[in-house]
């Protein structure tokens, strides 16, 4: 029997030429982020020929300065700056003044965009993307479909896209609407929202590291895995960004996003296919899976906490209410942990461990998949005494990479076991390009594959596990309890695994 056709290669080469709108074309985002990936792509030879970047924004500013601030943005984030590559990117690169709730202003994006494709090569294909506050992506989508600008002929040729920052919403009712409001004006298939996660290589490994092994998929399941931990955590703390983080919190920042990303990419069954919404299916399909909370549940899985004084990397630190911004009595959430139970075939009885922090120990994202024990009958009776757990890890961050833990007999004429470690490092196997994360990403919008982005149904069903828990802490939760900074987390935390007879990975 002949094999089965194998998936087009993605990212082959540079995708359709198109014209990038960059609304909030003067943040931080853009500066860090967008523009560095837009200069790696161009180095990679992955960006069309004919590309052209609209920045928005309101500070004052003509083309020509618009072009030096990005160099400056690209040629910091670069190793090695490739002026060629600039070259290539900064020819096509306009910018337009105005108010992104001004009617006016897309009046003259338009003209701006009429003049950048009778010059270039565009293909008349745009590409919105809206790096701006949260509260204004239903004006901005608002406004562009009022201008006629996301309007698609028939066929959808040439295209237009609109790509959206999270966070999609702050609770299950808020998400619902922006969905209402923005698919009241985009179909799905051109709204691409953007969850930086899923730009790692780790992330993207997931599904290979599960589907393309004969050694891992057979045993993906109840009836080999104990349990799974996905720890996200930060040493930084809030920094600057006290406003945003004052109202949103832990929960809200990373949960319904990054973790469930992690989460869903873990637990969901094989895709027939890659194709986007295969995939995404799948991965809703998962997040529907997980038992809803009951209060009941809240109380006894879920564990705030707030980071306190403490030292990091040999240096004291404040407390979160210490941070210039936050109030003096705050009860945001720094931290949150919490037991997952998913209702379905391949993971009846097998808990998911969630945590996710800031000013912990060290800055350290995984996925730990623990295997069942075996039985230790053969070994009584010898000078082992114990046999260490068996742990495939996915590395995140900062180094990305797999390890697996398994038991070996320590050499001499005793029968002793220990613990030891097998590991992958992409460094050390790959030659990587200089990368933010966002290349992937950015490549894919331009190419039209939606995989590695968020539908709707992805969105509502990872509130819909939170929105319990925001309910009871509104309620009467609770203060968060109080950690050290630069430690592991709160204590309840660690009761949280210990009741189980688990424990975490420690951050490190």
């Amino acid at each position: 029997m002949s094999e089965p056709p194998s998936a087009p290669p993605r990212r082959g080469g540079p995708p359709e030429p198109c014209a990038l709108v960059l609304f909030g074309a003067g943040g931080d985002l853009t500066r860090r982020l967008i523009v560095p990936s837009l200069h790696n792509l161009a180095r990679a030879g992955l960006l069309p020929e004919g590309f052209a970047l609209v920045g928005v924004a309101r500070a004052e500013m003509d083309d020509d300065g618009f072009r030096h601030a990005m160099r400056e943005a690209a040629q910091a984030s670069a190793a090695v700056p490739d002026e060629a590559a600039w070259e290539r990117l900064a020819r096509g690169m306009r910018y337009l003044r105005g108010d992104i709730t001004d009617p006016g202003l897309y009046a003259q994006l338009g003209r701006q965009l009429e003049e950048v494709e009778r010059a270039g090569a565009t293909g008349g294909n745009r590409l919105f993307y809206l790096a701006v506050a949260d509260h204004l992506f239903a004006t901005v989508v608002g406004r562009l479909g009022a201008a006629g600008l996301v309007r698609e002929a028939a066929g959808g040729a040439p295209w237009r896209r609109v790509v959206i920052e999270k966070p999609f919403g702050h609770d299950l009712p808020s998400a619902r609407a922006l969905d209402r409001e923005v698919l009241s004006v985009l179909s799905e298939r051109q709204i691409f929202r953007m969850d930086h996660f899923l730009g790692k290589e780790t992330v993207q490994n997931i599904m290979v590291l599960r589907f393309a092994n004969g050694l891992f998929e057979p045993i993906w399941n109840r009836d080999h895995i104990d349990h799974v931990q996905i720890t996200v955590a930060e040493a930084v703390g809030v920094e600057h960004r006290a406003a945003f983080y004052e109202r949103t919190g832990a929960l809200r920042d990373m949960v319904p996003n990054h973790v469930f990303q992690l989460l869903a990419l873990t637990a969901m069954e094989p895709p027939n296919s890659f194709d986007a919404d295969a995939v995404r299916t799948e991965k809703a399909k998962a997040l529907d899976a997980i038992r809803p909370l009951t209060p009941e549940d809240v109380a006894r899985n879920v564990v705030r906490g707030q980071y306190g004084t403490g030292t990091l990397q040999g240096a004291a630190v404040t407390a979160y209410r210490g941070e210039p911004g936050v109030a003096g009595r705050s009860g945001t959430e720094t931290f949150v942990a919490m037991r997952l139970m998913l209702d379905n075939w391949r993971w009846a009885g097998v808990p998911f461990y969630l945590r996710t922090g800031k000013r912990l120990a060290a800055r350290r994202s995984e996925i730990a998949v623990r295997f069942r024990q075996a039985p230790f009958a053969l070994f009584r009776g010898t000078p082992a005494e114990r046999l260490t757990s068996n742990f495939l890890v996915l590395h995140i961050q900062p180094d990305e990479g797999i390890s697996l833990q398994f038991n070996a007999k320590v050499p001499g004429p005793q029968l002793h076991i220990d613990g030891v470690r097998m590991d992958f490092r992409y460094r050390d196997w790959f030659d990587a390009a200089p990368s933010t994360g966002y290349e992937t990403l950015l490549h894919d919008v331009m190419a039209g594959d939606g995989t590695l982005f968020q539908r709707a149904d992805t969105i509502e069903a990872g509130w819909r596990v939170v929105q319990p828990i925001l309910d009871a802490w509104r309620d009467g939760g609770g203060a968060p309890a109080p950690y050290e900074a630069g430690g592991q987390g709160p204590e309840a935390a660690e009761e949280l695994l210990a009741r189980d007879g688990r424990r975490w990975r420690p951050v490190r």
